[in-house]
């Protein structure tokens, strides 16, 4: 194994982010036996600087944290630790720790707003509010679905074909929100849809 670069209390800090979403859950600390202990048994046990012991992650709560991979930087001081969570990662109930912000630009468009589309759809089809187009959409069924999804692909072919970037922009969030809206419909996860593409690249 990678010989890890503990700090002079024994410490390594370990950054665990969301397998999917890549959005970071949370930043704790481990030292070797935790370490150990997370590799061994595929869920998350940190070390706690406050109660001097080692915890397991959702030990109490039932949020644990599934590991898929855990890597390291270059110098070997610091931990990345990608997870598969099953709840909330902060103490407060929140997905993450990271809630506070202090600057943000909202001109940046960013792939997270990816899994909060597909958990508003989800939602949506559960609870079929009143006025909202994507409950039209599902009280229409698949037919009006899939109509959609094939005229927004048309629409940026066409945009395409216009040379129009703006039309193109706008056309393809369409589209892509009209896909995501019939994945839902057939119950097929987009991260299932992304782990094909992986494996489609690692086979080259």
């Amino acid at each position: 194994m990678i010989a890890i670069t503990f700090d002079e209390t024994g410490l390594v800090p370990a950054v665990v982010q969301d397998a999917r979403t890549k959005e970071v859950l949370t930043v704790a600390y481990m030292n070797e036996a935790s370490l150990n202990k997370t590799l061994e048994t595929g869920e998350t046990w940190f070390y706690s600087r406050s109660r001097q012991e080692l915890w397991h992650k959702g030990a109490t709560s039932g949020h644990t944290q599934q590991v898929v991979s855990v890597r390291t930087d270059c110098d070997q001081d610091a931990i990345v630790v990608e997870v598969m969570p099953k709840g909330p990662a902060c103490h407060k109930g929140t997905t993450s720790c990271f809630t506070e912000t202090l600057q943000e630009n909202s001109d940046v468009g960013s792939v997270g707003i990816l899994p909060y589309l597909m958990t508003v759809i989800e939602k949506r089809e559960k609870e079929m509010p009143a006025g909202a187009y994507t409950t039209y959409l599902f009280t229409e069924g698949i037919d009006k679905i899939c109509k959609k999804v094939g005229e927004e692909a048309t629409e940026v072919v066409i945009g395409a074909k216009n040379r129009d970037a703006e039309e193109v922009k706008w056309e393809a969030a369409d589209l892509i929100y009209h896909l995501l809206v019939l994945l839902q419909e057939q119950k097929v996860s987009f991260f299932d849809v992304l782990q094909v593409l992986e494996k489609r690249h690692e086979e080259k």
